[in-house]
């Protein structure tokens, strides 16, 4: 990547003003940066002009794209982030500090299995430096994304750690972004170096498969456009091969039978409405026998991190398994790039309005999780335990949506149990709980939510915060809140007095 062909990436995206911005940016870092290489032998300067066209490949604003030209110019150069505003303003300084922390809090931590107390200090500042700003780990995403694409030339024990980090940590990010290319691509080149033997061998056992099944997938695809055409419905179709990556982590859940996996190859129908993508569902099952167990809308219920899509697998008259996908341009411009397709800061460039703490349930539900990272960076920052299965619950673990009987949307890990849901909608609430009402019925503390849930919190009075409860709640969030609670009431208080009388009592027998 060099630097005319970057300015001329970015031209048709940005007005002559921030392409002037670009330029002077590109020739500071290149100033910077001068006498580096990179492993491969090539100038420095290469890899951050490559992260700066990735942002543009994913319709970032400017200051992201300056960000991401300047990443590395305050840990690897003589540059300072005070010399960095002076030229380029607050908010691409903001960015970058909060990139160079993140590369700062990675260099100190392992796999994510292996986080041990004194990585609490990097990881607090991981998780406030994404907390404060969403586009401070776009531009990290990027960041990894290119390294992953050139790890060839670090040496293998650096290969394999960089490439089990990307897909304990990066990939899983990348997906509650909703950013699903970003991710299949991470995943791919992570898996690639993790155990080449098992993708290559997964890679040509695709191959075989794809080059049997295309031509009979041409003839599904002709069939259907000529239907859609004859009922006017506007369409675009086009193939979507499952990643080596997906292929394994399927494989592992149906004992290794291939014959078991049916969406290998799925055709994917982009429309203009919603209401067409309901239309030609319809026309689907008209022309096919669909499979009933596997039609998932997630139009109606969207996946946690955003996702939206009509999924269908159906049978044809040849007995051919086909899945289908059908969503609206602008869903499908989501699935792809994600949050980074949602944000507008051509229109709203404000960084306070992002560092600003906001009451996570004013956020669209895909972003609550966001401001959830600054409570555990908090708590992390004040040297609290938190364990490696609460990150994993809290930040890396799947997610799904719950609704309250008003129809607001909330974001919570799945295995969350109600009590999670009653303190994530306020405290208060919470502290008064006396049952749960899970989709019009009396649903127990104990069994954890499904996404797509309806939950009613019943609260009385005369109810109040118990110390069983802790066992009853998973989510950092709702165990600091009782916890609180708990306290105030004298509960924990007197119960670790308890304690600790036991505690003596014990003692004073073993040294008898």
């Amino acid at each position: 990547m060099r630097k005319k062909e970057l300015l001329e990436n970015a031209h048709p995206y940005y007005e002559e003003d921030q392409l002037l911005e670009l330029e002077h940016a590109i020739d500071f870092a290149t100033k910077a940066h001068n006498g580096q290489k990179r492993k491969s032998g090539d100038p420095y300067i290469s890899h951050p002009l490559a992260v700066a066209d990735l942002l543009i490949q994913w319709g970032m604003d400017i200051d992201s794209v300056l960000a991401g030209v300047l990443h590395d110019t305050v840990e690897d150069t003589e540059a300072t982030l005070d010399e960095i505003e002076s030229l380029f303003g607050h908010g691409v300084a903001f960015l970058v500090d909060g990139v160079t922390k993140v590369s700062k809090a990675r260099s100190g931590m392992q796999d994510l299995a292996n986080y041990l107390p004194q990585t609490k200090d990097n990881l607090s500042k991981l998780l406030i430096a994404v907390g404060q700003d969403v586009r401070v780990i776009i531009i990290k995403l990027a960041d990894r994304l290119h390294n992953l694409s050139t790890l060839q030339y670090m040496p293998h024990d650096k290969q394999v750690k960089i490439a089990r980090e990307s897909l304990e940590v990066f990939a899983p990010i990348a997906d509650r972004l909703g950013m699903g290319r970003v991710r299949v691509q991470i995943e791919e080149l992570a898996f690639s170096f993790l155990d080449p033997t098992e993708y290559n061998r997964l890679k040509n056992i695709m191959k075989k498969r794809l080059g049997k099944s295309t031509r009979k997938l041409g003839i599904v695809r002709t069939e259907v456009s000529a239907e859609l055409e004859k009922h006017k419905v506007k369409s675009e179709i086009n193939g979507r091969v499952k990643s080596i990556y997906s292929l394994y982590q399927k494989l592992k859940k149906v004992d290794g039978n291939i014959d078991d996996i049916y969406d290998l190859m799925a055709l994917r129908i982009i429309v203009e409405t919603k209401e067409d993508c309901y239309r030609v569902l319809g026309l689907l099952h008209t022309m096919y026998q669909p499979m009933i167990t596997r039609i998932k809308d997630y139009i109606a219920v969207p996946k946690p991190n955003g996702y939206q899509s009509l999924h269908t697998t159906v049978i044809t008259p040849t007995k051919q398994i086909v899945e289908f996908q059908i969503r609206t341009y602008t869903m499908h411009e989501f699935a792809e790039r994600g949050l980074a397709a949602g944000f507008h800061y051509h229109e709203q460039k404000s960084t306070n309005d992002y560092i600003k703490k906001k009451r996570a349930s004013t956020l669209p539900a895909q972003m609550q999780w966001i401001t959830q990272l600054q409570d555990i960076a908090t708590r992390l920052r004040n040297n609290e335990e938190i364990s490696t299965e609460q990150l994993n619950i809290d930040i890396f673990g799947n997610r799904i949506f719950v609704y309250s009987p008003k129809g607001d949307i909330y974001n919570l890990p799945e295995g969350a149990l109600p009590l999670d849901f009653a303190y994530m909608v306020h405290s208060d609430i919470a502290k008064h709980t006396y049952s749960f009402r899970v989709n019009g019925k009396i649903h127990p503390f104990d069994k954890p939510l499904s996404n797509g849930d309806v939950v009613e919190v019943v609260t009385r009075k005369i109810s109040s915060p118990k110390q069983d409860w802790l066992e009853l709640v998973k989510t950092t969030h709702a165990k600091q809140k009782l916890r609180s609670q708990l306290k105030e009431l004298g509960i924990i208080r007197t119960i670790s007095s308890a304690a600790h009388i036991i505690r003596q009592k014990t003692s004073r027998r073993k040294s008898k």
